[in-house]
């Protein structure tokens, strides 16, 4: 008996390993493909904030139009040149960049691997309420990709370039500390996204309640307000626009747990009673 648990919990080792091997597998895939193609990837996308006709800038200086108000986001001039301090920082930054990518362009496929380890250890209602999990982290993921790329970073890239202490000083900024902004604030804010999943399976597993979500909200403002001062310019306008989608998420996760804790005390009365 101990042979069979001892041999059941070596296969488990050896099932998660494949998962994780197939799981790096596919990002370096899509890493070696974006590097291929890098050259397009930085111009069109990485390095899209420095182009005056960025479809942010041209959307607030229409904006400000409308409302009759001169905007500097119509007049937009940016230095495109980036400093490349060391012979190898640019390669460096060409395989970062494309690893970054990977682990963006493939996490479905990463969510879907860990779905297959964990769902047979669910029960068969379990496993297909989970069914939507993939999809759901996903779309979350790509959502906070998005509202980064085009909403977060626009504003850190003009905020950056404008903001000056004194007329002698000349910005000329590192083609590394350039690039970092970008895949920090794209990742950090993706993940900020997945907090009502995360918050599904701290229910799940008892971590949290809806009661105790609510009681620690102010907290979690404060939590959150400092984490966006990380990832983004240090100005209050771009903390309150990442921190207001992420409370807005936090009161749906506290909807969730609300529901998981339904369900299990469902579940829990319409099991059977052991005399």
């Amino acid at each position: 008996m101990a042979q069979e648990k001892e041999m059941s919990f070596l296969d488990h080792l050896e099932e998660l390993r494949w998962h994780i091997i197939r799981s790096i597998v596919a990002i370096f895939s899509v890493a070696i493909l974006a590097f291929s193609f890098i050259k397009v990837i930085f111009d069109e996308v990485l390095l899209a904030h420095l182009k005056p006709d960025f479809v942010t800038y041209r959307f607030f200086c229409k904006a400000f139009s409308l409302i009759g108000i001169d905007s500097s986001f119509c007049n937009i001039e940016f230095s495109k040149e980036l400093q490349v301090l060391n012979p190898t920082e640019e390669l460096m930054t060409a395989i970062w960049s494309s690893l970054i990518l990977g682990v963006i362009l493939a996490f479905p496929y990463v969510l879907w691997e860990i779905w297959r380890f964990i769902a047979p250890g669910l029960l068969e209602s379990e496993r297909k309420r989970s069914k939507g999990f993939i999809f759901s982290a996903s779309s979350l993921f790509f959502s906070g990709i998005l509202f980064s790329y085009y909403v977060i970073l626009p504003m850190s890239v003009y905020f950056f370039y404008n903001f000056s202490i004194g007329d002698a000083i000349v910005k000329s900024f590192k083609l590394g500390a350039y690039i970092s902004l970008i895949t920090n604030t794209l990742i950090g804010v993706a993940i900020f996204f997945e907090l009502p999943i995360i918050i599904y399976f701290l229910t799940k597993i008892g971590l949290v309640t809806p009661e105790f979500l609510r009681k620690y909200r102010k907290h979690a403002l404060v939590v959150v307000l400092i984490l966006s001062a990380i990832i983004t310019p240090p100005d209050v306008a771009s903390q309150v626009i990442v921190a207001v989608p992420i409370m807005f998420l936090y009161q749906v996760g506290i909807y969730i747990s609300k529901y998981v804790i339904k369900k299990q005390q469902k579940n829990v009365e319409k099991s059977p009673r052991v005399q």
